[in-house]
């Protein structure tokens, strides 16, 4: 059994973890921060930046049934930075408060020229959450939270493939809601939290121009919603000084889509993107304490590959990771790096229902930085 004092130690190796964050090169879509809550169950009053990069390759060649069979792509994905802030606030014994920003979706595709059909293609996607919490503490083991999530997204593409198509879609604020329930045993650093994300639509006023528009291009709106999803998170400890952690990421990507109001007149009613299959992401990891300085911890993270095609947009299926993170404590301040190397799940994406491009063995590199404040 662990005291308080081990119970503290024993955050200090989860955190170490959560350095460790997944850069998965567009997993699960455009699945990006995975909406971290951690900050929320810091002890007293905290404060936290953070940092995160990847850095993919991702490269393929043309489908034999494809418009260009053999022709490489180059590397298509770029690589991309993620900024998250957090301040948590202990109002009382029974009352906490948390505001958590995060970058939670995102696209970063662009297609070197080449020979291949959909070269010069882009896709960007810019989103930004600010999250405010209130969790509500019945006992030392029971507690429930909610909060509202104000997000922003705007988007650009250029698909040249298609009569010349691009589009341009102005920043767009949405509400959305979180709610959750956590379990815990400060005894054996135990615990479990489940929460649920709610869907926020966003309407983007968008300009489209292609071959086929009139000088200045077409305006309307597009709807994009971000999908729903459940995360569930877990630590306990096993040993003194070792903590088992991991969770469940579940998103509804099967109800996403991009569609703009002219590409789908042009592409026979195709959206831009979309996705066939929900998505679940597993994670398990180990912290361990090795003195009242430093912690480490190492995870493996795993999401399945669906199969069917995969979009042009976002060239990957899956993808298994592994990282390795360190914390470094001293006095109220807690300083954590991690670095993670994941393998991309192989794809075939397609053109109007056949095989156009094969990717294959693609990987990619990620960094993190977050240094926190206990006040």
């Amino acid at each position: 059994m662990l005291g308080e004092e081990d119970m503290y130690r024993f955050s200090i190796a989860a955190a170490a973890a959560l350095a460790v964050w997944t850069t998965s090169v567009d997993a699960g879509g455009i699945d990006r921060s995975g909406q971290p809550i951690g900050p929320l169950f810091e002890p007293g009053n905290y404060v936290e930046f953070s940092f995160r990069s990847a850095s993919p390759d991702v490269s393929g060649v043309g489908a034999a049934t494809g418009p260009t069979p053999g022709a490489a792509t180059g590397d298509s994905l770029d690589g991309f930075g993620l900024f998250g802030t957090a301040l948590k606030f202990s109002v009382n014994d029974k009352i906490d408060t948390a505001f958590i920003f995060d970058q939670p979706f995102g696209a970063d595709l662009a297609y070197p020229p080449s020979l291949y059909f959909a070269s010069g293609a882009v896709a960007r996607l810019r989103s930004n959450a600010f999250t405010g919490i209130v969790r509500y503490k019945f006992n030392d083991n029971f507690s429930v939270y909610g909060g509202l999530r104000q997000q922003s997204m705007k988007a650009s593409v250029v698909v040249p493939y298609v009569a010349g198509y691009t589009a341009a879609g102005a920043n767009d604020n949405q509400l959305g809601y979180l709610v959750g329930a956590a379990f815990e045993r400060a005894d054996i650093a135990l615990r479990v939290a489940l929460t649920y994300f709610s869907p926020i639509e966003h309407n983007l006023s968008t300009v489209e121009t292609s071959a086929l528009t009139p000088p200045g291009g077409l305006t309307s709106d597009t709807t994009i919603e971000t999908p729903q999803a459940i995360n569930l998170d877990f630590q306990t400890g096993i040993a003194p000084g070792t903590l088992l952690f991991g969770g469940v990421r579940w998103v509804e990507w099967s109800k996403f889509e991009i569609a703009p109001t002219h590409f789908a007149a042009i592409a026979f009613g195709a959206p831009l993107v979309s996705f066939s299959d929900d998505r679940f992401t597993y994670t398990l990891g180990v912290g361990r304490k090795l003195n009242d300085r430093w912690a480490i911890a190492g995870q493996v993270v795993h999401e399945p590959q669906v199969g069917g095609f995969a979009s042009n947009l976002s060239p990957v299926d899956g993808y298994t990771s592994v990282g390795l993170g360190v914390t470094y404590t001293q006095d109220n301040m807690k300083l954590q790096a991690g670095v993670s190397h994941t393998w991309v799940g192989d794809a075939t994406t397609a053109l109007f229902g056949v095989p156009a491009g094969d990717f294959s063995d693609n990987t990619a590199l990620g960094f993190g930085m977050k240094v926190g404040f206990s006040f």
